[in-house]
């Protein structure tokens, strides 16, 4: 039976729809910084682009984007957007043209939030129950899906907790071949290879394993697939297999075809941060740490951390007073600006 489980701790939700013992879907969903995706703003043009296909918008709270649109826009002009793609990768917020609201109040603001990515995948899984750990969270959703809702201790067992972390590392096991996957600003790189011999038929049989890989971890923008132990000239030969593979893909990704070098070609559209990015980023780490104390029942009311955790944390005081009201004692920040990013103590 299909399940979403919801495990909440301090200013993260991990969600994981499972079937039996089988992954299907994940999402992360943080309340006091959301991703912002489909949120529907009042905004105003900053500055025309039209070389670029549209114009630079600023919304009510200083934060900007792109706004694709072949209108006719001024500088200053009020306009009616909603976010098509979340900040990652380095990159700001993209907008698309919205229809107005109902009011003639041109003032930018906040007119209402998208679905939260629990949201998403409660639609996305219509039959499915929720169970979720936290009735803080609980309350917080529509009541549209509280007929759902079922309380439980916990959510994630210790192999799910496992199985979560691990779609932040590097690799993943397919079977019989290994991905390797590495990110950069215009790309995503993904190495398949295997310690045997692989050949044709081992790159068509692990091909809906990488494709579920690339969903859960959310990879995004374009993808360049380098197969395993087969010759150049046959490579364009696989796009068909893994056409099929992606083709029960929610973003529904294109498959563009080999490169003269034999590489598979990948588009997939860039909606929400990819998982690496929420994970490896200094707000996820801070996250992470404060979860790893209450898990481990740590002692201490003093958390010192690098520049980076504590200015993290410091931006979510939603995430703290959380993470206070379940100790049960107060917290605090100390800043080590000699510390490694990523470290931190409690004492």
């Amino acid at each position: 039976m299909i399940e979403i489980r919801a495990a909440c701790s301090p200013g993260e939700v991990r969600i994981a729809v499972t079937d039996q013992d089988t992954l299907l879907d994940v999402g992360l969903w943080r309340p006091g910084h959301p991703d912002d995706l489909d949120d529907w703003h009042i905004a105003r043009v900053q500055t025309v682009a039209p070389a670029l296909g549209g114009a630079f918008v600023t919304l009510h709270d200083g934060e900007s984007g792109f706004l694709s649109c072949r209108d006719t826009l001024v500088q200053g002009q009020a306009v009616s957007v909603r976010v098509s793609r979340s900040a990652q990768n380095g990159k700001g917020l993209r907008f698309r043209k919205a229809e107005p609201p109902q009011d003639s109040d041109n003032t930018p603001r906040l007119i209402a939030r998208g679905l939260t990515p629990l949201e998403e995948l409660a639609d996305r899984y219509p039959d499915a129950p929720l169970h979720i750990d936290d009735p803080g969270i609980a309350a917080r959703l529509p009541s549209r899906l509280r007929p759902r809702l079922q309380r439980c201790q916990q959510a994630f067992d210790s192999t799910l907790e496992s199985e979560f972390e691990e779609l932040g590392s590097e690799t993943a096991d397919l079977g019989l071949l290994t991905a390797s996957f590495f990110p950069t600003p215009a790309l995503i790189a993904i190495d398949l290879d295997s310690n045997a011999n692989p050949d044709f038929k081992g790159n068509v049989t692990s091909f809906p394993a990488l494709s579920q890989q690339i969903q859960l971890r959310n990879l995004s923008g374009t993808l360049l697939i380098d197969p395993a132990g087969v010759k150049t000239r046959k490579r364009p030969a696989l796009v068909s297999f893994l056409r099929d593979a992606m083709a029960q893909d929610p973003l529904k990704p294109q498959v563009l075809g080999a490169t003269p070098s034999g590489l598979l070609e990948v588009i997939r559209p860039r909606k929400r941060p990819p998982l690496h990015e929420l994970l490896s980023s200094p707000h996820g780490r801070a996250l992470a740490a404060l979860r790893t104390i209450l898990r481990e029942e740590r002692k201490g009311r003093v958390l010192t951390a690098s520049i980076p955790l504590i200015r993290a944390l410091e931006s979510d005081p939603d995430a703290l007073n959380d993470f206070v009201s379940r100790r049960a004692a107060p917290l605090e920040l100390v800043l080590n600006p000699n510390a490694a990013p990523e470290s931190w103590s409690l004492s």
